[in-house]
């Protein structure tokens, strides 16, 4: 339904390159090139200036290109439109989710929900807690899934699943690191893998260690790494201890190259949540897509 030349025109701009706009349309550089000097024709005006390899948007270019998006964002609501006469849920939808639920709950939700949907066209953003918050404020993608407190007003919250954080160490440790339960005390004495400032499971972790009492900067830091498989590994290798997902370590307690240790009167849960821009309910794919998640992540 949409106009193929401001297709190609979108992905030229948006990639600042015709060569990459080429490989995401699946079509060869000299038919991205025809198309826009196409455009340009239709349009009277130069939309790029070229300098070799480089490429600038024009002032029309830029004026054409706003048209272009309201134009593809108008042929979308129109499918979901005529999908919705039929019953069918179609159209673009991009989904935002922070590091674990997107490596170890999301693959799941998604492949059932496609199998039930298949003419969504998905697509996922990864990233911590507070960039997958920030991507949805700027509406980069409709709906987020973070695994920590959104600190951000104009936000709508909704839990979808209960998680429990653990303390894991090697499972070929033969100092503290492998007793099965350890106190507060003896944790301060441990190397402990944390996760980048800004990550939702370091959020909960040091909020529960500070309401157990715990001075969180008297800590023995290891390291901070940006994702639970990094912690895993240093764990695995015996650089530390840290804090991860219960969801993300039955390979792991399978193979016995981590054990859970018990942190004697600390329980870590936390909230998998769901959430949108305030005052923008979700609309077609995003709101199906809200609907099957509550229920195949609270079942």
């Amino acid at each position: 339904m949409e106009n193929h030349r401001l297709r190609v025109f979108r992905e030229v701009v948006e990639r600042m390159s015709f060569r990459k706009a080429a490989e995401v349309l699946h079509l060869s550089q000299p038919a991205v090139s025809q198309q826009i000097r196409a455009l340009e024709e239709e349009c009277g005006a130069r939309l790029f200036e070229r300098d070799g390899n480089q490429i600038a948007v024009t002032a029309a270019g830029r004026v054409l290109h706003g048209y272009a998006l309201s134009a593809a964002a108008l042929v979308e609501e129109a499918k979901t439109a005529l999908g919705a006469l039929n019953h069918v849920v179609s159209g673009q939808l991009r989904v935002g989710a922070s590091t674990t639920i997107a490596q170890y709950i999301l693959p799941r939700v998604l492949g059932a929900f496609h199998r039930q949907h298949p003419q969504v066209q998905l697509s996922v953003l990864s990233g911590n807690t507070e960039e997958i918050v920030e991507a949805v404020v700027a509406e980069g993608v409709a709906l987020g899934l973070i695994e920590g407190p959104a600190m951000r007003r104009g936000l709508r919250v909704e839990p979808l699943m209960r998680d429990r954080m653990v303390l894991i160490a090697s499972g070929k440790g033969r100092s503290a690191e492998a007793q099965s339960s350890i106190s507060i005390e003896e944790l301060a004495r441990l190397p402990l893998l944390m996760r980048e400032r800004g990550s939702g499971s370091r959020r909960v972790v040091e909020r529960a260690l500070k309401q157990a009492g715990v001075a969180v900067n008297l800590l023995r830091a290891g390291m901070e790494l940006d994702s639970t498989e990094a912690i895993l590994s240093g764990v695995e290798a015996g650089l530390g201890v840290g804090f991860v997902s219960e969801s993300a370590i039955g390979k792991e307690l399978r193979l016995g190259t981590v054990r859970i240790v018990n942190l004697q009167g600390v329980v870590i849960e936390r909230d998998f949540s769901l959430i949108y821009r305030a005052g923008q309910e979700p609309v077609g794919a995003a709101a199906a897509f809200r609907r099957f998640a509550a229920f195949d992540l609270r079942s």
